[in-house]
């Protein structure tokens, strides 16, 4: 079945003309018919374009022409990643007829790569939960249990990537927000370092953590995506100049002398024992690979849930200034240019999006900035600090992606403990350094995510670690369950 296949396998069986570009997106097409009133991955489909673009990709393997490195393959896109032409909504009914002039960065190197967008994948709104119940559309759902959430605030990625609706996806990653539904998804997500991956053309949540990276169904193919979409761009002004290596080369299989950190801090107080076994075990067949392990102590863990929330909503209060129903987006109809601001935004934003505007102004005021703000900043120092000591002595830091499984849908009412989704993501986001969530195993028939976290610029020691494991562990026997599952009950939900 050609939903189930990787980048890797597609891409062999399209260079051997054993498919062809028009019938792998046609399946992929089939698989959202099959699935998506179900799922509810996307917000947007683009499935004409999607043939037409798969069509132009045949001729040129016909006629011997050069094709991009992902010539072929469908994928999908976040709906907060710009595309020209298309509709970018970013979940929200403030841009929910946005269709923007200009395509992001991300978007035109995949292109250029010959991959084929086939949709725009739900999420929070402005990227803003870890549930994707805060879509102002709709709430997407796990495709592993359908009466679960996907996470967030990528969830949308993650499920299409799940439940075989395409090969991958990208996604936005602020405080967690690709790990932690790769975790309740089963699938691998990479937050790159920051800077690696362009922003440009992406909707600003908070500029200073805000990093695109790939949802995908293994370690291999995320080092492909990595690779399309990992360069500079002199657009942004973030955009590390820096030489960008083949991922692939990285994937030989070896962790002989690794040296492994696993913060103590990560295993906490109320975090799924099940959860905390997986891990430990997943570190435990890293060890009998030939790395070394021993537990380490970042002692500024615990203030990074605080300090991300004066920080975040911050910067967020700042960007989203622009939305103000006069340049583009919602605009109430009303009588005076007072009652116009207030209603735009108080009709336009969702309560998640609202509140986090309201702390972040609250934050920057005249009387709490030093307070706040600053304090803030300066702790986020000691996070960073931190870190940089770790990397003195050890190549990799391994911790579980979040302290529990997925979620029932509206199980969690409290903002403040919906927040705590992020505790152990939101570290190496303050940090500005690259992560990636792995599947390490199931727990009561819910995938279980392993961290593993890098210094900066080190996805390749991340994905060699990550491939090194996946080889080596039972996680390609276990995710065949989720196929059997949708396969036979696709549509329990519809």
């Amino acid at each position: 079945m050609l939903e189930q296949l990787t980048v890797a396998e597609a891409l062999e069986k399209l260079a051997a003309r054993e498919i062809s570009a028009q019938e792998l997106t046609a399946a992929a097409c089939k698989r959202i018919d099959e699935v998506e009133g179900t799922i509810k991955a996307f917000v947007t489909l683009t499935k004409e374009q999607a043939l037409a673009a798969a069509a132009r990709v045949d001729a040129k393997l016909q006629a011997g022409e050069e094709i991009g490195s992902l010539a072929g393959v469908p994928m999908a896109l976040k709906d907060n990643i710009c595309t020209k032409g298309i509709r970018t909504t970013c979940s929200s009914t403030m841009l929910q007829d946005f269709v923007p002039p200009y395509s992001a960065a991300v978007y035109e190197h995949l292109k250029n790569a010959g991959s084929i967008l086939v949709g725009k994948t739900n999420l929070d709104e402005f990227a803003m939960g870890s549930s994707t119940e805060n879509s102002a559309f709709f709430t997407t759902r796990n495709p592993w249990d359908t009466e679960r959430v996907p996470g967030g605030s990528s969830g949308g990625s993650a499920a299409a990537v799940a439940a075989g609706e395409v090969l991958f996806a990208l996604g936005s990653d602020t405080g967690g927000s690709i790990r932690q539904p790769a975790s309740f998804c089963g699938v691998v997500g990479m937050k790159p370092t920051y800077g690696r991956i362009s922003r440009y053309g992406v909707v600003a949540f908070a500029s200073s953590l805000d990093q695109v990276g790939p949802l995908t169904k293994d370690v291999r193919d995320c080092a492909l995506v990595m690779n399309a979409i990992a360069r500079h761009d002199p657009r942004d002004a973030t955009s590390a100049n820096t030489e960008t290596p083949d991922y692939t080369k990285f994937l030989d299989g070896h962790v002989k002398g690794l040296k492994i950190g696993v913060p103590k801090e990560y295993f906490m107080e109320g975090m799924d024992p099940g959860v905390a076994a997986a891990v430990r075990k997943g570190i435990e067949l890293l060890v009998s690979l030939g790395a070394e392990a021993e537990e380490i102590s970042l002692p500024h863990t615990e203030y990074s849930i605080p300090v991300y929330y004066v920080i975040a909503p911050a910067e967020a209060a700042s960007n989203f200034a622009r939305f103000d129903g006069v340049v583009y987006g919602y605009r109430a109809d009303t009588d005076s240019l007072e009652e116009m601001y207030l209603q735009t935004r108080g009709q336009g934003f969702a309560p998640e999006v609202k509140r986090r505007l309201l702390l972040g102004t609250y934050v920057l005021s005249a009387g709490c900035y030093e307070e706040y703000y600053l304090k803030a900043l300066k702790v986020r120092t000691l996070i960073k600090e931190d870190f940089v000591k770790a990397f003195t002595k050890y190549d990799l830091l391994v911790t579980p992606t979040t302290p529990y499984t997925a979620f029932p849908v509206g199980a969690v009412k409290d903002p403040v403990k919906m927040y705590h989704n992020d505790i152990c993501t939101i570290a190496a986001s303050m940090a500005g350094l690259p992560a990636i969530s792995i599947p390490c195993g199931l727990v009561e028939g819910l995938p279980v995510g392993m961290q593993l976290i890098g210094n900066h610029f080190a996805e390749g020691t991340i994905l060699r670690a990550a491939y090194a494991y996946e080889q080596n562990s039972e996680w390609s026997t276990q995710k065949t369950e989720l196929y059997r599952k949708l396969r036979e009950g696709g549509r329990k939900h519809e």
